[in-house]
């Protein structure tokens, strides 16, 4: 892949598509949910983690989000892996469940289920509603892949191939949860 805006394969969504497919590309572009989240919520972030930078596991807001993902719901879901590339979490019902532990970042969770449920039709071709929870808070959301939906998950494809295919990552943004990201202290001292 060439840098920002000079796509080899021209759009991001056919390229990503045409890799999900197996078909001919001359290179390979996969996209996961939490790129999808890293995307809408910090692209630096995106970066760092498109280039395989570990996060600080022992991280609180990780550890807590791993525990309410690994123990919420556990006996009405199931976690299936598809094509490698997305891991999703599907109810007794059929419904594609996201778990989170707050809301307050609602909007990257629901583009991540939003993706998630892309995929699944356009790759896979099953159409497939989406719960949104948020169980430390009581609530969940449903969630629907409507034309407007696709729209915003195809631009932010787009955007996360520009922002993984950059040479450099974006400049640091003072946001307010940058205290408790995983990676503040390495993106702050770069």
């Amino acid at each position: 892949m060439t840098a920002k805006g000079n796509h080899t394969e021209g759009d991001p969504v056919e390229l990503l598509l045409r890799s999900a497919r197996d078909e001919a590309v001359s290179e390979e572009f996969h996209v996961t949910g939490v790129m999808m989240q890293y995307y809408e919520v910090c692209k630096r972030e995106l970066w760092f983690a498109s280039r395989h930078l570990e996060i600080d596991r022992d991280n609180a807001s990780v550890v807590r989000g791993t525990h309410v993902d690994e123990t919420s719901y556990a006996e009405k879901r199931r976690n299936v892996s598809i094509d490698g590339t997305i891991a999703i979490d599907v109810l007794d019902d059929g419904r594609v469940m996201e778990v989170k532990p707050s809301s307050t970042l609602v909007e990257p969770a629901k583009l991540q289920l939003l993706y998630y449920l892309w995929y699944l039709d356009r790759v896979v071709g099953v159409e497939r509603e989406g719960v949104l929870a948020h169980p430390t808070e009581r609530k969940r959301e449903s969630v629907e892949l409507t034309a407007e939906n696709v729209e915003w998950v195809e631009s932010a494809i787009r955007g996360v191939h520009d922002v993984i295919t950059s040479d450099s990552p974006p400049p640091a943004e003072e946001k307010p949860f940058c205290e408790s990201c995983a990676y503040h202290d390495f993106c702050w001292s770069c």
